[in-house]
C-alpha cells in the first residue's frame, strides 16, 4: 500500500487576483509546501534561540566573538566561492519593491544591481506578495510594460545588456504568511518569496546568463545562514539545477550578526556572495538588544548617527576587512534621499551629502553601495568610478590595519549627541506617516524627502520606547514620558489633517496608525518587530 499523498498547500482567506494561476502552479506550491515540511522546525527552534540569546544580553550587557567558532575565524585557508560575471560589478544597486512601475524603472536606472524587494519596502498584501512574482516574471520573459493611469507615461524595458542584474530580497524569518498554510499552519513569509521566485525563474535566469540571486535580510546568527544554505542546496536538487548556482548576499543589519559575519560567510560558503551594512536596521537593532542597557547604549537623534560615528565606523570597517579576507563583496549602506522636483537648493545640499557619503565608502573599501533613487545612481557610480576605474571591485585591499575589538561595536556612548525633542516629534510624525501608508499596502515612502521603509518605522518607534524608559531629559527640560509622547503623537495627527484636509484624512488610516505607533513605542512589554502587530491589520 503506497504511503498517503503530502497534503497539499491551502490558499486561506485570500481574493482571486488577476493571473495568479500563472504563480500559484500546483507545482510552484508543492514545491513550496515541500520547503515549509523540511525546514520551518528549524526556523521554529532558530526564533526561539534569538530570544534566549536576548534574554542573556539583557543579563550581561555585552557581546563577544564566539569562543566556539574561534577556529573558523583563525583559518585563513577558506574563500566564498568567485563572483559569477553578472554579480562581480556592484558598484551601485537600487533598493525597491516589486510593483511593475518599480520593477522596469529599477531595471532600467543604469545601476549594476536591483535589489528587488519583498521585504522591507513592501507591505506584504497578498497582492504584493503574488503580483510582485509575476512582475519579475514578465521581466525576464520581457512581456512587462506599463502605463501611468494618472499620466498617461508609459514605461518599457531597455535591452536586456543595459539591464540591471536582480538580487531579490525575500521576507525575514519571523514573518509568516498566513494566506499559505499547511495543515492550519502558516508557512514563513521567507520560504513563500524564496520558494516561488525560485521555483519559477532559477532556470530561466541561468539561461539569461544570471541566476538566482537573494539578499537575506534581519539575519541573527550563523545558525541561521546554515538554514538558507541548506535550503539552496536542497532547492538546486529539486528543480535540478547544479549546486553553487544560488548567491546570497547577507544584511549585516543586527548587533548578534556583526560578531558572526566570517561564520555567517563560512556556512554560506558555496553560495555567498557578500555582506551588506544595513544601517537603520542595525541601529534598531541596537536598541532592541541592549534597551535594558541604561544610559550608555542610549541612542540620540537618529539622524545624529552618521557612519562616521566610531561604533559604526567599527562595524563597516570590520565588514570590508572580513569580506575582502574571505574573497567576498562589501556592499556599502543607503542614500535614501529622494530629489525634490520643486526645490534646487534642497536637491544641492543633498547631493552633496550623498557624494561625501559614497566617497567616504568607496575610499574605505566598498565594492558597492545602495541608492533609493534612480537620479541617486550617476552621484554614487561617479563616487566608484573615481576609486574602481575599470576594475569591477577592489576586493584586493585586505584592509589589514583595521582592527576592532568587541567593545568597539557596542561603544553607543562615544557619540558626543544627546538625543532631542525635535528628535522626538520627527520619529513620531514619520512613524505615523509610514505606518498609515503601510496599512495601505505601500512599503516604500516618500516622507520628508527620504525614501523610508520598515526599517525606518522601527528605529523610530524603538527610540521613542528607550528615551522614555531611560527617563531622558531633553535640551528643552521636558522628560521623555508616555504622557508626551502621546501629546505630540496627537499634535502631529492634527497637523496631518491640517495639511491633507478633513476628506483625504478620512479615506486614509490616519488614527490607526497612531494609536499602532503608540501601542508599540509605550507597551512595557517591547514586540520584537512593529511588522508583527500592523500584520494583524493590514488590508
Amino acid at each position: 500500500m503506497s504511503a498517503p499523498a503530502p497534503s497539499p498547500l491551502a490558499i486561506v482567506d485570500a481574493e482571486p487576483l488577476p493571473r495568479q494561476e500563472e504563480v500559484l502552479t500546483d507545482a510552484a506550491l508543492a514545491f513550496v509546501a515541500e520547503l515549509h515540511r523540511q525546514f520551518t522546525p528549524r526556523r521554529d527552534e532558530l526564533l526561539a534561540r534569538r530570544g534566549e540569546r536576548r534574554a542573556e544580553i539583557a543579563r550581561t550587557s555585552t557581546l563577544d566573538f564566539l569562543p566556539e567558532t574561534a577556529a573558523i575565524r583563525a583559518d585563513d585557508s577558506w574563500k566564498v566561492a568567485p563572483a559569477p560575471a553578472a554579480l562581480n560589478d556592484r558598484r551601485v544597486e537600487i533598493t525597491g519593491p516589486t510593483d511593475r512601475k518599480m520593477t522596469i524603472n529599477a531595471l532600467n536606472s543604469g545601476a549594476k544591481v536591483w535589489l528587488a524587494d519583498f521585504e522591507d519596502a513592501s507591505a506584504p498584501t497578498w497582492e504584493n506578495v503574488v503580483l510582485g512574482q509575476l512582475n519579475l516574471i514578465d521581466a525576464y520573459t520581457r512581456s512587462i510594460d506599463f502605463t501611468d493611469p494618472r499620466s498617461g507615461k508609459s514605461y518599457a524595458l531597455k535591452p536586456a545588456d543595459e539591464l540591471a542584474t536582480v538580487v531579490t530580497r525575500p521576507r525575514g524569518w519571523h514573518l509568516n504568511e498566513r494566506h499559505l498554510r499547511l495543515d492550519g499552519t502558516p508557512v514563513p513569509g521567507a520560504l513563500v518569496d524564496f520558494g516561488l521566485y525560485f521555483f519559477h525563474n532559477a532556470q530561466r535566469l541561468i539561461d539569461l546568463g544570471k541566476g538566482p540571486y537573494f539578499y537575506l535580510p534581519k539575519t541573527e546568527s550563523h545558525l541561521e545562514a546554515r538554514l538558507w544554505n541548506d535550503i539552496f542546496v536542497f532547492a538546486q536538487d529539486y528543480v535540478g539545477i547544479p549546486q553553487g548556482t544560488v548567491r546570497a548576499t547577507v544584511l549585516i543589519e543586527t548587533i548578534t550578526a556583526a560578531y558572526e559575519m566570517e561564520e555567517i560567510l563560512y556556512e554560506l560558503r558555496d553560495h555567498a556572495s557578500g555582506l551588506n551594512a544595513g544601517r537603520w536596521d542595525y541601529l534598531f537593532s541596537i536598541v532592541k538588544n541592549f534597551r535594558d542597557g541604561g544610559s550608555k547604549f542610549v541612542l540620540p537623534d537618529r539622524n545624529a548617527v552618521t557612519m562616521t560615528a566610531p561604533f559604526m565606523r567599527a562595524y563597516t570597517e570590520l565588514l570590508v576587512r572580513t569580506c575582502h579576507k574571505r574573497g567576498a563583496h562589501a556592499i556599502g549602506g543607503m542614500a535614501a534621499f529622494i530629489p525634490s522636483r520643486r526645490d534646487a537648493e534642497v536637491n544641492k545640499v543633498a547631493f552633496e551629502k550623498v557624494k561625501a557619503d559614497k566617497d567616504r565608502e568607496a575610499n574605505d573599501g566598498f565594492d558597492g553601495s545602495w541608492v533609493a533613487h534612480p537620479d541617486l545612481v550617476p552621484i554614487a557610480m561617479a563616487s566608484f568610478d573615481a576609486v574602481l576605474g575599470e576594475k569591477p571591485n577592489q576586493k584586493e585591499r585586505l584592509r589589514e590595519d583595521v582592527a576592532v575589538a568587541a567593545g568597539d561595536l557596542i561603544a553607543i556612548d562615544t557619540l558626543d549627541a544627546r538625543p532631542t525633542y525635535d528628535g522626538l516629534r520627527n520619529a513620531v510624525a514619520v512613524g505615523i506617516r509610514y505606518i498609515e501608508a503601510w496599512l495601505r499596502g505601500m512599503g516604500a515612502v516618500a516622507i520628508f524627502n527620504l525614501m523610508e521603509d520598515a526599517a525606518t518605522a522601527e528605529i523610530s518607534r524603538s527610540q521613542i520606547w528607550q528615551w522614555i524608559n531611560a527617563d531622558v531629559v531633553f535640551e528643552n527640560g521636558k522628560h521623555a514620558t508616555a504622557e508626551l509622547a502621546r501629546e505630540v503623537a496627537a499634535e502631529e495627527l492634527a497637523a496631518i489633517r491640517a495639511e491633507i484636509g478633513d476628506e483625504a484624512f478620512a479615506a486614509g488610516r490616519w488614527q490607526q496608525a497612531h494609536d499602532l505607533l503608540l501601542q508599540v513605542s509605550l507597551d512595557q512589554d517591547y514586540a520584537d518587530f512593529l511588522t508583527l502587530p500592523a500584520y494583524e491589520q493590514l488590508g
